[in-house]
């Protein structure tokens, strides 16, 4: 199964690649400042992940941070598609037309052109409100489509988990399991509350919570990449 180890290969850059875009934007911005020719780039003294201090996007979109964070966006994606497709192939060998297949294959691959798009349009400046909440929906559309298929995926192999002892490190499936749990239950949560126009809810400040929140819940999703990695056994 060459397929099982181009997954492997395949999930740790996935992993690798925007999590060192996303942190090289945010120590260029916060430590780096003579980079930015703009001032009003700068940002001083946060850490996002804790106090949502800046979201990823307002750390990604200044020249010459979007440098980094766009190409690396649109590798990522490429790679995502490489990655459901594999995962197709491997599906189907242990499981000919498995019922979860299409989703999989449909989500996963949308997710990847909703991560593009939005990386296209990150930093180009239109006020215009239906620009704003295009954007939004755009993001708000990867992480569903992400989701949805990385649940998938992980339902699909939990129901093969008896024809893939000798492949997959079953204690690691289970961690996905539990990630992949928390990632929706932080969705169903949130989303409706950072859907929300403007930063005010039931007179609280959500504008911190929502930059944190993005950072934190940006590192779960990589994260299940990472678990791949070390989910699969190499095939010699």
């Amino acid at each position: 199964m060459d397929q099982i180890n181009k997954v492997k290969s395949i999930s740790i850059w996935i992993f690798i690649i925007p999590f060192i875009a996303v942190n090289t934007c945010l120590i260029m911005i916060t430590q780096f400042q003579g980079l930015y020719p703009n001032q009003e780039d700068i940002i001083h003294n946060t850490i996002p992940y804790i106090d949502g201090g800046a979201s990823i996007s307002r750390t990604a979109r200044p020249y010459p941070s979007w440098l980094i964070f766009k190409p690396s966006m649109f590798l990522t994606s490429f790679l995502l598609i490489k990655y459901w497709l594999f995962n197709k192939e491997i599906i189907n060998f242990f499981h000919k037309n498995h019922k979860h297949i299409k989703k999989i294959v449909f989500f996963g691959i949308a997710s990847a052109i909703a991560l593009t798009v939005h990386s296209i349009f990150l930093g180009i400046k239109f006020d215009n409100s239906f620009y704003k909440l295009f954007r939004r929906v755009i993001m708000l559309m990867f992480i569903i489509f992400e989701i949805t298929a990385q649940a998938y995926l992980v339902a699909t192999l939990y129901s093969l988990k008896n024809n893939l002892t000798k492949y997959i490190n079953l204690e690691i499936l289970k961690l996905k399991l539990i990630l992949i749990s928390i990632l929706i239950i932080v969705a169903l949560v949130s989303i409706p509350i950072i859907s929300l126009p403007g930063n005010n809810f039931l007179g609280f400040n959500l504008k911190f919570f929502k930059h944190a929140l993005e950072w934190d819940y940006f590192i779960g999703v990589i994260s299940f990449y990472l678990l791949t990695f070390f989910m699969w056994k190499k095939i010699n």
